[in-house]
């Protein structure tokens, strides 16, 4: 059944429903692969090759330093630290260094807006245009034969679920060459100082590169989604994430630049030849005061910092006996909400989720048990090399932290490839 063919209300109805059964799956998928891989455990003494592996890379020279945590059942497994976070200054790594968190600052800004959720003030299925009325009024762009771009109307209105598994429409323009996309890279979004109002007014008034809720298309829809939360609890995004989650959850570091000039010798550099000819996203220097937040690239912090974080989302919604998210919250955001009958913008492959996942509510969601991965592991990095997945299955989390934009996908596989030979699988 296809959503479009239903009435308004026939489609709200439909996705209540298919959020609850999401839910429900999820849950059944988590206690099965337990049940399979109860007494699974992490030995200590079989982590040997990943910190080689690490170390290896450092000596070579393909990366100038690295930071791993591999923390099971709430307690670190192996936490070590190598080589430099700058090569020029020679300076070490040390549980202090701060990172750019680049796209690993959309799982924050996701949770936040699914704090609200939980508040009862903001709802899945809540049009977008409830909240930033520009969008409304916005176009899809459909490129023809000849090259020129055509305008459509919106078929349905975008929703807060589509922001959260990125099926908005909103794409990025740094990377492709879809005329969408090139709009988007010479339409002066970053010029000034825009703040988060600003900026998406400035997106809506660029056509979206497709139809709502048919294709994942990897974009700005979490910078539009920290505009939504600033509207719903009228507070700046930092200030809302650093009252409601980063201060409670003692994430000190975490901001959107480095705002104290004597941490500024502590943020990890990569090498000189390692770095991209653009900003990212609109981000450029991280110790630059602005007044964008971007929820969907722009924080920075430790890798302690996000340690709490990733064992909140672990324990199912709580630390230290203070909740964040009900856990039927997080098992709903833990699952996949994309399905076999949305597609994958395929004019470029950067950061696609992969071929074994889905995409749930801030997380790529491995939807298929293939090795090393059990089904439940849900994930995602930053374009500058950091990077996490949690696997409730087996009570564990990994981050590893580095700034190496071209080592980012090899180390990540490997990584994890050592980690659950270690587990004996």
């Amino acid at each position: 059944m296809r959503l479009g063919r239903l009435s308004a209300e026939g489609r709200l109805a439909l996705l209540r429903w298919l959020l609850v059964c999401a839910g429900l799956l999820a849950f059944a998928a988590v206690a099965t692969a337990e049940d399979l891989l109860a007494g699974r455990e992490l030995d200590p003494q079989k982590l040997a090759p990943v910190s080689d592996y690490l170390r290896g890379e450092v000596t070579a020279g393909k990366i100038p330093g690295a930071i791993l945590l591999i923390q099971q059942h709430g307690k670190p497994v192996l936490y070590e630290k190598f080589g430099l976070r700058n090569v020029k200054t020679a300076q070490p790594m040390t549980d202090e260094t701060i990172f750019r968190f680049y796209s690993m600052s959309k799982p924050v800004t996701s949770v936040a807006a699914m704090m609200l959720v939980d508040d009862g003030k903001l709802a899945l299925d809540d049009a977008l245009s409830k909240f930033i009325p520009a969008f409304a009024d916005v176009n899809v762009g459909v490129a023809q034969p000849d090259g020129k771009l055509a305008l459509e109307r919106l078929a349905r209105p975008i929703t807060i679920l589509d922001l959260l598994r990125h099926t908005s429409g909103i794409t990025y323009g740094f990377y492709g060459d879809s005329p969408v996309r090139k709009l988007y890279a010479n339409g002066g979004l970053f010029e000034g100082d825009p703040d988060n109002a600003e900026f998406v007014e400035r997106l809506a008034r660029l056509p979206l590169a497709e139809q709502p809720a048919t294709l994942w298309d990897y974009g700005h829809s979490i910078d539009v989604l920290g505009r939504v939360i600033e509207v719903v609890s009228g507070q700046s995004l930092y200030g809302f994430e650093k009252e409601r989650l980063l201060g409670p959850l003692s994430m000190r570091d975490t901001a959107f630049f480095v705002a104290d000039d004597a941490k500024r010798p502590l943020i990890a550099e990569p090498l000189p030849n390692d770095w991209f000819d653009r900003p990212i996203a609109g981000i450029g220097d991280s110790t630059v005061a602005r007044r964008w937040e971007s929820g969907g690239a722009g924080m920075v912090g430790t890798i302690g910092d996000y340690a709490r974080f990733a064992q909140m989302l672990l324990n199912g919604g709580e630390l230290d006996g203070r909740r964040y998210l009900k856990r039927e919250t997080v098992a709903l955001m833990a699952s996949d909400h994309i399905g076999p009958g949305t597609g994958i913008a395929r004019d470029s492959d950067f950061d696609f989720p992969g071929t074994q996942s889905g995409f749930g509510l801030g997380f790529a969601v491995q939807t298929r048990a293939t090795a090393p991965l059990p089904i439940g592991e849900y994930r995602w990095d930053g374009v500058g090399g950091t990077f996490f997945f949690i696997d409730p299955a087996d009570d564990m989390f990994v981050i590893c932290m580095m700034q190496s934009p071209s080592r980012r996908g090899p180390i990540q596989t490997e990584l994890k490839r050592l980690v659950y030979e270690a587990m004996g699988r």
